[in-house]
């Protein structure tokens, strides 16, 4: 969906966000989304590696559309190698030919020799079968819900010792950006609170290595506990 569809959706309610900054919305959230995944990866590498330069860093993006996009251009400036799949094929030889990165086949994107497997397309695409297949030491992209069975394959790239980025966090740079349309929006705002994405996925890391449990699980912990606590604010007025 785009901004224009929800001028038409606005024109029925005015219960939506993702309106055109020309209507006092944030616009387009998805780049947003994107430099918020693209943090959330560095903080993966800094976890990794001890620095979070992406540069030389061989990384996998499975979907270019407009979330994708961006996160590829972010990677390509900051210097990684990158390799991309999408079923449009177009918007492929579009990217390729101006970003200069590698292209491979939809269903040959796992094979890749990466040290990033960034999902930014469908859902579940960590998996047996896929995490058979997978060379990479670090999963964090856009996709929601990446792992097809949280309790069954966060487990296992523990065990495989691959460093997962939970996708509801490090996605949330699209959903912070609606929220501040919700009280006049403000731009550097909006990039302020998303850029607390980099912090908070190395906090995720921190609590899931002192109690030896999966990120997934940390995650949840932090955001059930967030939940809790403001549920106890509202509760004392």
């Amino acid at each position: 969906m785009s901004t224009r569809d929800m001028e038409y959706i606005h024109m029925e309610t005015d219960h939506v966000t993702g309106l055109p900054e020309t209507m006092g919305g944030g616009g387009n959230p998805s780049p947003v989304t994107a430099y918020g995944v693209f943090l959330g990866m560095k903080a993966s590498a800094k976890e990794t590696w001890g620095a979070d330069s992406l540069s030389g860093k061989k990384v996998a993006v499975q979907g270019v559309g407009h979330v994708g996009e961006s996160l590829v251009r972010h990677l390509v400036k900051e210097g990684a190698k990158v390799t991309i799949c999408d079923i449009n094929e177009e918007k492929v030889k579009q990217l390729a030919a101006e970003l200069k990165v590698a292209v491979v086949p939809m269903d040959k994107i796992y094979d890749v020799d990466m040290d990033i497997y960034a999902p930014c397309a469908l859902g579940a695409t960590v998996n047996d079968d896929s995490l058979a297949r997978l060379k990479c030491v670090i999963i964090c992209g856009a996709a929601n819900n990446q792992l097809a069975d949280e309790t069954v394959h966060g487990v296992e790239v523990l065990k495989r010792g691959i460093l997962y980025a939970p996708d509801y966090v490090v996605n949330a740079g699209g959903i912070i950006n609606v929220y501040y349309e919700l009280d006049g929006y403000n731009r550097e705002r909006a990039m302020a609170h998303t850029e607390n994405i980099y912090q908070t996925t190395l906090e995720i890391f921190r609590l899931a290595k002192a109690q030896n449990i999966p990120t997934y699980a940390s995650a949840n912990q932090l955001g059930e506990q967030r939940i809790s606590a403001i549920g106890k604010i509202r509760l004392s007025y």
